[in-house]
């Protein structure tokens, strides 16, 4: 958390609560961890749609996550654009998972940290799109 007041403190103007973008990261970092542990539970099972929509959620994640983490390279319209990719990957994932929650408790808890990482993104989203002008 130090280390992105410091980011903060670079970027005065911006506006940006760093505190909600490090929870972001969090859930981020949480669901790419979740989803990485839930695929690989999968492997020799017949569920290859389930452990591929895991695997892409955990590639996305960690894509968002890692961005979130450069904030003075931060272009508002792509870094948005990512956190609705992030939550539709995140929200068709919990979907997936979901189907499969009562045989399998990494797909249940892999659901369940998809739909929290989704909530923190859309969090995110509208935190920035408070700060965009309008026109």
């Amino acid at each position: 958390m130090q280390m992105m007041e410091n980011h903060a403190k670079m970027m005065p103007d911006s506006g940006m609560d760093m505190t909600m973008m490090q929870e972001c990261i969090e859930a981020c970092s949480a669901c790419e961890q979740a989803c990485t542990m839930c695929a690989g539970s999968m492997m020799g099972e017949d569920m290859a749609m389930c452990s591929g929509m895991c695997m892409n959620t955990a590639d996305m994640t960690n894509t968002m996550m890692r961005s979130m983490m450069r904030p003075n390279g931060m272009h508002m319209q792509s870094m948005m654009a990512m956190l609705d990719a992030t939550m539709m990957m995140c929200t068709a994932c919990a979907e997936e998972c979901m189907k499969h929650a009562d045989m399998n408790e990494d797909c249940r808890m892999c659901a369940e940290t998809c739909r929290q990482c989704a909530m923190a993104c859309q969090k995110m989203m509208d935190a920035m799109k408070s700060m965009m002008p309008t026109s």
